[in-house]
């Protein structure tokens, strides 16, 4: 081990250990109020709190994110962030409100609500398997500065973070993430620095002038791939409804507006996030370029110019960020295995004994985490895109008829739930699971959304055929969103039918079948009704 392996464990252990003797304080708050207080702590989050776990939770994973795809692909990874930002805005002003009457706590368990034990188990078990993934994306980080600086191979180093993961969530639940995260935001705001220094010592502005002049291409805003970077907003726009971390966090909070409140200060805060990651990853790639690994191209260019105390500094954000990302994801995973799937298989269970096999999934999680991280370390963001592909690819559509569809039944969200996930998953193994290259040129997320949908359609229409009829006579709002999905219909009818060699070239053709059904939905929500409903109204007029 160098000096900056030294400095790096050494910085890691100390805040590790003042992390551990906070979470007692998270651990006495958690089991002073049971179930409720350890899944969304009672309830009694302020702004600042919310604030700290969604910048520690979305921002966190977008810097990682923008970090290793700027190395690779410049300024367009920039894209991934604002995508993500837009989500958590949409989150603020338009769900929280209605998410915190229904007192959710997962969006299994919402599911579970409308349609039953079996969907609450499938839902629930989908949910903690792709968990996990979003995981070890931010974990792979971490462990790879380990993995530079000292002489621990990348699988220790993987296995290692994730057990420290354990550790803190074994503590004190929701409680043990705000406590964590409030910390990772002043580790964050040091890493700037640290990051800041590093640039303008090397590559400087300079540095980027030279980069552009020999590779333009690092400086095109659709380097990444246009459908690339149409799959992370349509993901993130999707992930709107199932966000079921962010929901955690942020119906923790005791009124609705302060929850709001804490999400738009986050939404603000994730530009800091976008700039630096852009910024250090193209410094890397000047200083250190032609590496297959940008997060093993970043510790190289790090230490190249900084001294190794600095060093230290900056990986410890970085581990802040593995933190601020990892243990929301896992712990969230944990509470719909050990609440939801548990709770599935046995509905007599008490909130204690499903706190009790939360715990118990944590740990197994933390075993898949490790695994999944040995099968794939070259590619830490792939990861996120994989686990939305199949999480939104089973939920999506069930979410949204059990907020607003009376018509939807328990087997079409069965065959939903399991038909999204195989199928997308399906598509990634025909493309041989390429983070870029899709099978007939179509994103996986898009194959999975698409039969998620129809087939909680066309199940529960089949299952309820007779019992319901076509009423184009509604109110304004629901005619006016009938109309503009009929005109949106029609438009991407037309497109496919007339440019389907230029969407299929651009990689289009996937997001346009996807809309195209996406626009078929809204319709069948709002123009398709149970008969009985209109029934018991005409004989409540009489």
């Amino acid at each position: 081990m160098n000096s900056f392996g030294a400095w790096i464990v050494g910085l890691w252990l100390t805040y590790t250990v003042v992390l551990i003797v906070l979470s007692r304080y998270a651990k006495k708050k958690a089991e002073s109020g049971g179930g409720d207080s350890f899944w969304v702590g009672g309830r009694s989050f302020k702004p600042w709190m919310v604030f700290v776990c969604i910048t520690g939770l979305f921002s966190g994973s977008s810097f990682i994110s923008v970090l290793e795809l700027s190395y690779k692909v410049g300024i367009s990874a920039a894209w991934y962030g604002i995508a993500e930002m837009v989500h958590v805005l949409i989150i603020a002003l338009l769900l929280i409100a209605n998410l915190r009457r229904l007192k959710m706590v997962t969006v299994s368990g919402l599911i579970g609500d409308k349609f039953g034990r079996l969907a609450l188990g499938v839902s629930g078990a989908i949910t903690a398997f792709t968990f996990p993934m979003w995981s070890v994306a931010t974990a792979l980080a971490f462990a790879s500065g380990l993995h530079v600086y000292t002489s621990l191979s990348l699988p220790v180093s993987i296995a290692i973070t994730s057990i420290t993961l354990l550790i803190f969530l074994q503590s004190g639940g929701m409680w043990s993430i705000v406590v964590t995260q409030t910390a990772n935001s002043l580790a964050f705001a040091a890493m700037f620095i640290v990051g800041g220094i590093a640039f303008f010592i090397e590559p400087g502005f300079d540095g980027l002038v030279q980069l552009a002049a020999v590779k333009p291409a690092m400086f095109s805003a659709t380097n990444a791939g246009l459908q690339v970077i149409i799959a992370w907003f349509a993901t993130f726009l999707i992930n709107v409804f199932v966000a079921q971390a962010a929901f955690q966090m942020a119906l923790s909070c005791r009124t609705p507006e302060e929850g709001r409140k804490g999400l738009l200060m986050a939404f603000g805060a994730n530009v800091f996030f976008i700039v630096f990651g852009v910024l250090f990853g193209l410094s890397a790639a000047i200083v250190v370029p032609g590496g297959a690994r940008g997060m093993i191209a970043i510790p190289q260019y790090l230490a190249q110019v900084l001294p190794a105390p600095l060093v230290g500094v900056f990986f410890l954000g970085i581990w802040a960020a593995a933190l601020g990302w990892g243990a929301p994801c896992q712990f969230s995973g944990a509470t719909s295995l050990g609440r939801d799937v548990m709770g599935a298989i046995n509905p007599s269970l008490s909130d204690q004994r499903k706190v009790t096999y939360t715990k118990y999934a944590l740990a197994a999680l933390t075993v898949e985490m490790i695994l999944l991280g040995l099968m794939r370390s070259e590619n830490a963001s792939w990861w996120n895109v994989l686990a939305w592909t199949l999480r939104n690819g089973s939920t999506f559509a069930p979410v949204l008829v059990a907020l607003a569809w009376p018509l939807a039944t328990r087997r079409g969200a069965i065959a939903a739930l399991v038909g999204g996930f195989i199928s997308g998953l399906t598509w990634y193994a025909l493309g041989g699971w390429d983070p870029v290259k899709f099978f007939y040129n179509i994103h996986p997320v898009f194959i999975g959304m698409t039969f998620n949908i129809l087939l909680m359609v066309l199940v529960s229409m089949a299952e309820k055929a007779g019992q319901w009829k076509f009423k184009f006579d509604q109110s304004s709002g629901r005619k006016t969103l009938g109309i503009v999905s009929t005109a949106a219909l029609v438009i991407f009818v037309i497109t496919a039918l007339t440019q389907f060699n230029w969407l299929f070239q651009k990689g289009l053709i996937g997001l346009n079948l996807f809309l195209i059904v996406t626009a078929i939905f809204v319709n069948v929500m709002v123009f398709i009704v149970p008969i009985k409903s209109e029934t018991a109204a005409a004989e409540q007029a009489a």
